[in-house]
């Protein structure tokens, strides 16, 4: 059994760092910690806790340089966009703190003579937070912080790919002054994770990652009866529509596009566009893709680093290689970006036409820099292509035609409908999906919900 584990850093393939996984003595001590500050953390006027919450936050954002560097180094993310995480870092977690008395308030039903009733919203104890790689402090913050700001516990196992993301988040709790064991993290690997999972301990998991990650979480969870938070792939689509601005679609698509590599559980991944606009859509969406500068990204020039691993890039080459056999045209040179390279994890952007919804391009989730593009005649074929997915994460339409977008938005299978963007979380709205993107809800008022328990008061005078 391994005791330990390498960070390969996809900027050359060299082991970044070296970690200790937490054995089992290490688990039994963190979850007693947990439970240990579960009364006192509680037991804090809930603006206390907001207050070091805030605190935190603070924290986060002056070691803004930090955490870029730490994003760049172990996803391979250009350090020209890294400091990005932290803005949306510091808006999230800023909005979470600023609704939490409206979202953890009584809620009381109309008077009734001579009782008191209402119902209290209470902490479930434990919350474990099971965070990936790619927004590494994003996606973290989406739970723990209305989990923290509810009065839970939580304990943060990240991804094996980036263990920085949770030693500079524990470093900002400390330095805020939550007590001993209100927030907690252990590096872990898989089998000792399902088994942290399956702990009676633990009294929610919220997990972000694959479906098949997601399946396991829930196999290990099950006869607990405990909640299981889970935001799973995506293979999100856009619709462009005759009427849309095609310079501003073109412009946000490829950023949705391409941003992070591609690598975006909410990223765009396939495109249908009304045939009447769609040769000049295309024209202008390659022209823009080429302008992107694929290389090293701790230099400030690039605009396209790596992906996480030469593996996923390999994947995405085997996608790719399989549409073109089955008739799909490439419209990227690769020579263009010269740091592309068989079998590293550098890989150039790619769009593709002529493609077809029995390419596994267009229905399986690609995690890359890669995008197929469809006509379509008309809302009706763009609604049928774009509900052919097991996946339901967002969709985006691009129109003037705003009862259009609402009416189209309620025939779309997606947790999220867009208009005119993508690729985006808005902390007021919540975030969840349908079919295999997963269940549960993280943000807004209602991300409170599933982090807490109602408890009902029914009082005669």
């Amino acid at each position: 059994m391994k005791t330990s584990f390498d960070v390969i850093s996809p900027l050359d393939g060299s082991v970044l760092l070296t970690r200790d996984y937490a054995d089992a003595a290490q688990v039994a001590d963190t979850l007693a910690l947990a439970r240990a500050a579960r009364g006192t953390w509680a037991g804090l006027p809930l603006s206390d806790r907001l207050a070091l919450l805030g605190r935190a936050v603070d924290a986060l954002v002056a070691d803004k340089a930090r955490i870029a560097d730490a994003i760049t180094r172990q996803i391979g993310r250009p350090i020209a966009h890294s400091p990005f995480e932290v803005r949306g870092l510091e808006e999230r977690a800023r909005h979470m703190l600023a609704i939490a008395h409206e979202a953890l308030a009584d809620i009381r039903p109309e008077p009734k003579p001579g009782f008191c009733r209402f119902m209290r919203r209470e902490p479930l104890g434990t919350v474990l937070v099971l965070a990936p790689w790619n927004y590494p402090f994003l996606t973290a913050i989406n739970s723990i912080i209305p989990a923290l700001a509810a009065g839970n516990t939580v304990i943060l196992k990240h991804s094996s790919q980036t263990p920085l993301a949770a030693e500079i988040l524990a470093d900002a709790f400390v330095a805020a002054g939550l007590p001993e064991g209100v927030f907690q993290y252990l590096h872990l690997a898989h089998d000792a994770t399902l088994a942290l999972v399956a702990d009676s301990a633990i009294d929610f998991v919220a997990f972000t990652g694959s479906v098949a990650g997601g399946r396991a979480i829930e196999h290990a969870a099950a006869g607990r009866f405990i909640g299981v938070g889970l935001e799973l792939g995506g293979k999100d689509a856009a619709y462009v529509r005759a009427d849309a601005d095609v310079d501003a679609a073109v412009e946000n698509l490829v950023d949705g596009a391409f941003f992070n590599a591609g690598q975006s559980c909410c990223g765009i991944e396939r495109i249908y566009v009304d045939t009447v606009i769609y040769p000049r859509f295309v024209d202008a969406f390659v022209a823009l893709t080429r302008q992107y500068r694929l290389g090293h990204p701790q230099d400030a020039s690039t605009t396209l680093g790596p992906l996480v691993r030469a593996s996923a890039a390999e994947f995405v080459r085997g996608q790719i290689s399989e549409a073109l056999a089955q008739g799909a045209r490439a419209l990227i040179d690769p020579a263009l970006f010269p740091a592309d390279a068989a079998a590293s994890a550098y890989l150039a952007p790619q769009v593709l036409v002529d493609v077809n919804h029995r390419m596994r391009v267009m229905h399986e989730e690609s995690f890359g820099p890669v995008v197929g593009i469809m006509p379509v005649a008309g809302d009706a074929e763009a609604l049928q292509l774009m509900n052919d997915s097991r996946y339901g994460l967002t969709a985006s339409l691009w129109t003037r035609d705003e009862d259009a977008a609402i009416r189209l938005g309620r025939a779309l299978q997606a947790g999220t409908v867009f208009m005119n963007r993508c690729d985006y979380l808005d902390p007021a709205l919540a975030w969840t999906g349908v079919k295999d993107s997963g269940r549960g809800i993280a943000l807004s008022t209602l991300g409170y919900a599933q982090l807490t328990r109602i408890k009902s008061f029914h009082l005669k005078g």
